[in-house]
């Protein structure tokens, strides 16, 4: 048991702190305007029969959070002190947290997540989460679509006004009645034999797609 578990002041702080957070986030997210490109790719994957993997960057946890809000989709969250506030906003917005941590990479994804996708519902990876380093992709996404045969789906926000954190992923928060973009990539599928070369290539290709998806989103909101 981590340090923070066995505090009962620590364990009111998260609650405090989730139950705060939801108001705020759902607050701010009424606000927004969305400018969208690419969410038909959700529905098409939902229609064959399979669950995205989706997969975006810690950063944009809070977009994230309520635009795809009420939809099921578990994602995975840190077992700190950080993450257990987190897990209680996401939970409040409909979404469920798995607790751990990507950068534990294949051993994590292939423990929880596999019946979470065979039983109906997508998950979701901040991928460089939860302490970076930033904009590099650990592999718990890309080992889950090879053993479930689910695909990666990469998607990325991008708000006209914000505000940045001083944090190691700057998150970014935006600013109430700004427009936000959301620009979703193409689905990619892991082979299951993907050996260790493949499944790098893999872990590239999602970095790659995702920081295409930022100049695309930068796009999105330029374009009048």
């Amino acid at each position: 048991m981590s340090d923070w578990r066995g505090s009962r002041t620590k364990r009111a702080q998260a609650r405090l702190i989730a139950a705060v957070g939801y108001w705020l986030v759902a607050g701010l997210g009424w606000t927004l305007r969305w400018r969208t490109e690419g969410t038909d790719q959700y529905d098409r994957i939902i229609a064959t029969g399979r669950q995205p993997i989706m997969a975006f960057w810690h950063g944009r946890i809070l977009p994230a959070t309520y635009y795809y809000r009420r939809r099921g989709i578990v994602v995975m969250t840190s077992e700190n002190f950080d993450g257990e506030w987190i897990s209680g906003i996401i939970a409040r917005f409909g979404l469920g947290p798995a607790r751990g941590s990507p950068a534990r990479g294949a051993r994590l994804a292939l423990l929880q997540l596999p019946g979470v996708l065979a039983a109906g519902r997508p998950t979701g990876f901040a991928v460089d989460g939860p302490r970076g380093p930033c904009g590099m992709a650990q592999p718990g996404a890309v080992w889950l679509a090879k053993a479930t045969g689910n695909p990666v789906l990469p998607f990325h926000f991008e708000a006209a006004r914000f505000w940045t954190l001083k944090s190691w992923d700057r998150t970014q928060i935006p600013k109430p009645f700004a427009t936000v973009s959301l620009a979703v990539g193409e689905p990619f599928d892991v082979p299951a034999d993907a050996d260790e070369a493949c499944l790098e290539a893999a872990r590239k290709r999602l970095e790659e797609r995702l920081r295409g998806l930022e100049i695309r989103a930068a796009q999105l909101l330029s374009n009048r």
